[in-house]
């Protein structure tokens, strides 16, 4: 069920992305430090944009790095606990 509903999702964004292209086919000048480029409008939008998510991405690896580094010692951390606590009631059982 779930893969239909994701088809669907995603030729609705493929409709989308086809109209806005069709909607903004004018072509505009763009200048940056090296030289210039003549491209559609849609396609300078799409560029901007994903350019920006891959900086977006780049710029949170490390934020993720630490995290997934910080659930491993919390889990190994909650692996010796749980040992204890199997050995406390082992223990207990036993007297």
């Amino acid at each position: 069920m779930t893969r239909i509903f994701t088809l669907i999702f995603l030729a609705f964004i493929l409709l989308v992305g086809i109209s806005f292209s069709v909607l903004n086919s004018q072509v505009v000048h763009l200048n940056y430090y090296f030289g210039s480029w003549d491209l559609p409008l849609s396609l300078a939008l799409m560029l901007t944009l994903g350019t920006g998510a891959i900086l977006g991405l780049l710029g949170s690896v490390g934020v993720i790095i630490r995290l997934k580094r910080e659930i491993s010692k919390l889990k190994k951390g909650m692996k010796h606990v749980e040992r204890r606590l199997t050995h406390t009631r082992s223990a207990t059982k036993e007297s």
